[in-house]
């Protein structure tokens, strides 16, 4: 198929569904340019301002989370999936997509349930070693099925499966394929806690750097606090003369990666096929209370390959944090080592290769 397509993508709540839907988003219009995107998410408004950014128009419908809730949010979640599916319909029926592909969330069950009622092709992708309840209960019911890391195939049937790696956005793949390297005078730490933030990352670090170690005195630190930690974050680092770049959020993520010579970060799947592709080196520390614990086993991938070292926030102080930074930072040769096999863990091709899926499934 060479002409044009209507697409229909749903997923959210997270950056880390959001932006391997925007790659695909970018490699489906790449290859058959004058395609239509309708993206069907959350209300969030994160979600719709992502969106709007790389041109792609949204629709939203009432949705909520199912897993680990209390008893009268599980109720409300399933009193409204009624509601979800209809509107999921009226959506389907007014955009009559080609193909209907959930990236995970919740908002990916009724969605991909409503076009499967309605006879439209469906695909998913999985971005985590552990699969998502929608994706997991949606397994059956859709005709393939996409993973990013290799051992969560055996929570789907296995002849739906194809392993394709992790999409990541144009512009960050665009950054790996320049692959300068400039000699500078500063070292610069980029810390990550995930699209939201993440308070115990947030509190180890300006802890770390609060211990007065020489060594780290020039270190650069660029950190995205998420919404809630900003100023502390940012008084903290000044209290210590620390020269940070402090922010909720960073749009642009390409000039922050470009920047980094090593990450801390939380361990979501989006975010290490980023730093995977880019062959960025990394301190992890998942988050401890991510469902099934998938943050830990998608940092497993990375770190059995010798590109990221783990570190578990339960047990974790910020004078070790410290340690691990020093001894990191006065070695470049190990941080090379890290970066190279980081990168050979990257799935550069995987938004192609779900277009690839998308059009094989169309012409079946």
């Amino acid at each position: 198929m060479n002409s044009p397509i209507r697409l229909m993508l749903t997923g959210g709540g997270t950056g880390g569904h959001l932006f391997p839907a925007i790659a695909t988003a970018e490699a489906l219009c790449d290859r058959l340019p004058g395609s239509e995107v309708l993206f069907v998410g959350t209300k969030r408004k994160m979600d719709k301002a992502s969106l709007e950014q790389y041109g792609y128009a949204t629709r939203s419908i009432h949705s909520k989370g199912l897993k680990g809730k209390n008893f009268l949010s599980l109720l409300q979640g399933l009193l409204v999936l009624p509601l979800s599916c209809l509107e999921a319909m009226f959506h389907i029926v007014r955009f009559r997509p080609h193909l209907v592909v959930g990236v995970g969330g919740y908002v990916t069950g009724p969605v991909v349930l409503a076009a499967r009622l309605l006879g439209k092709a469906t695909l998913i992708h999985e971005q985590n070693s552990v699969p998502g309840l929608a994706n997991r209960k949606l397994g059956s019911l859709v005709s393939r099925i996409c993973l990013s890391l290799p051992g969560s195939e055996k929570s789907f049937p296995e002849e739906k499966t194809v392993l394709t790696g992790n999409p990541v956005r144009k512009e960050l793949l665009e950054l790996s394929e320049k692959r300068k390297v400039t000699k500078k005078n500063t070292f610069t730490l980029l810390v990550l806690g995930g699209s939201l933030g993440a308070h115990g990352i947030n509190k180890l670090v300006t802890g770390a750097f609060a211990l007065g170690f020489s060594d780290m005195e020039q270190i650069k630190v660029i950190h995205q606090t998420g919404p809630l930690d900003a100023d502390t974050v940012k008084a903290d680092y000044k209290k210590n003369n620390i020269n940070a770049t402090v922010a909720p959020f960073f749009n642009d993520m390409a000039a922050i990666y470009g920047e980094a010579d090593l990450l801390v970060s939380r361990a979501g799947a989006t975010t290490l096929a980023e730093l995977s592709v880019l062959g960025k080196p990394a301190l992890l520390i998942p988050y401890p209370y991510a469902a099934d614990n998938h943050q830990e086993k998608n940092a497993e991938f990375y770190v059995q390959g010798g590109g990221a070292k783990m570190l578990t926030e339960k047990n974790l102080t910020a004078k070790t944090l410290a340690e691990q930074l020093v001894e990191l930072v006065g070695n470049p040769e190990e941080l090379e080592k890290m970066g190279t096999a980081m990168r050979n863990k990257a799935f550069p091709k995987a938004a192609e290769r779900i277009v690839d899926e998308c059009l094989r499934l169309m012409n079946s």
